[in-house]
Parts: structure tokens; sequence; C-alpha cells
């Protein structure tokens, strides 16, 4: 049986705005299961791609007009890397669980069964969607309003803890000073639901390993596992 969706004003009083047009928002958190299974039963329902789209556009103009009026002293390679960092699939999907957007989801029976509801993709895609529906009911200044806190807190937090370093670049640099040394990152493990995926990478230079990284993604992997491996070289924080 599905887990309903709660009702749509719950998820307006946890963003804090409430939608002249309803319909924007039952757009932004319809997935095309849903909306595929509403049009087999005669109903036209449009799935939130598109306001995907618009919502991507939104948060990186948002993002990025933050960045450059509140840190002037970042050059213009840094702050693309904060702002990657800053609104990357993990971020988003934090931001989403911080308002439950997933017990609001329209979503099909079949993927509501298979863990919908929790993916990550999923939250962070219709996050955006969020953005892009309030932007088309109010405009930028609403978006700002409820977007912003997010954003602030994430920010400072990369910049303190320099996670949008590129770990894997800086142990590239340092290891092509000497010639004939290979550098690889080998997944040597992988675990949890197909959802919510693990990776265990390690980075072998010339066939040792001089560092291992987790994450949720191979990539964030490999950046873990040169981070580790830079402190060999006394250039890890």
């Amino acid at each position: 049986m599905n887990n309903l969706p709660l009702p749509l004003s719950g998820l307006e009083e946890k963003i804090g705005y409430t939608f002249k047009n309803k319909n924007l928002l039952k757009r932004a958190l319809s997935h095309s299961s849903y909306a595929n299974e509403m049009r087999s039963k005669g109903f036209e329902v449009i799935d939130y791609e598109r306001m995907e789209y618009l919502g991507d556009s939104v948060l990186s103009l948002v993002t990025s007009e933050y960045l450059f009026y509140n840190h002037p002293e970042m050059p213009e390679g840094e702050l693309s890397k904060v702002r990657a960092a800053a609104v990357c699939e993990k971020a988003l999907y934090e931001f989403a669980q911080t308002i439950e957007l997933g017990k609001y989801l329209l979503l099909g029976h079949g993927e509501d069964l298979n863990g919908g509801r929790t993916r990550p993709s999923i939250l962070a895609d219709v996050f955006e969607a969020i953005l892009a529906a309030i932007h088309l009911d109010s405009g930028i200044p609403e978006v700002k309003r409820f977007l912003l806190p997010y954003i602030d807190k994430r920010i400072k937090q990369i910049i303190e803890d320099g996670s949008s370093k590129d770990y894997k670049t800086l142990l590239q640099q340092i290891v092509q000073q000497e010639q004939g040394e290979i550098l690889q990152y080998v997944t040597v493990g992988e675990s949890g639901p197909s959802h919510q995926r693990i990776f265990d990478v390690e980075a072998r230079l010339n066939s040792n390993v001089i560092g291992k990284g987790r994450g949720s993604s191979k990539r964030e992997a490999e950046q873990m596992a040169a981070k580790e491996a830079l402190t060999l070289f006394g250039e890890g924080k």
C-alpha cells in the first residue's frame, strides 16, 4: 500500500511560504512515475522535470550572487569550486531532509514501494523544482528568503573545513613532480541499497596504497582517498 503524501499545507508551513498558485507546488512534487500513473487513468498531470531545470538555474544564480557579494576576496576559480560544493546533490538532499520533503512527494505506486521518498537524487531534484515553483509564484526575493539560510550555512561550513578543495588535482600535481610515478584510484568495495550506495576507494601510487576514502559516489570516495594520501606529503589538513 502506498504511503500517501501529507497535505501540501504542511510543506508550505515548513518552507515558510504560502503559494498563491497551488498547482505550481503540486507540479514541483509530481514525479514522472506519478504523472504516468495519472495519465493512464485519464488525468493530465505534468511532472517536475522542466521545473527542476529552471530551479537549477535559479539555485545557481542565487548562490553565485551570494558568493560574489559576500566573498569579494575569492578568485573566480575558487568561487566556482565553492558554488559546486554548496549546490551538489548531497547538499540539496540534506536541505530537502530538513523540510521532510519526502513525505510530500507525489509518486507512482512502484516508485513509492522502491524507496523513492528517501532517494537522494529524487529529493535533490524536487528541491530544485520547489525553488522554481516559488520563483514562478512570487519571484527571486522569496526564493532568497527561503534558500539563503541553507546556502549561507553550507558555504561557511565548506570554507571552514576546506571541502571545496580538489584533493585529486592537488595530489596529482605532487605526484607529477617525479617522473614515472603511476597514481590510480581503485574501487575496492560497494555496499548499501541501490538508491544509497556507499563506495570504498583506495588511492595507489605504484600499486602501493597511500590513501583510503569512502563516499556516496565514486568521485566523492576518490576525493577522500586523495585527501588522506596528501597527509603523507605533508599537505593534508
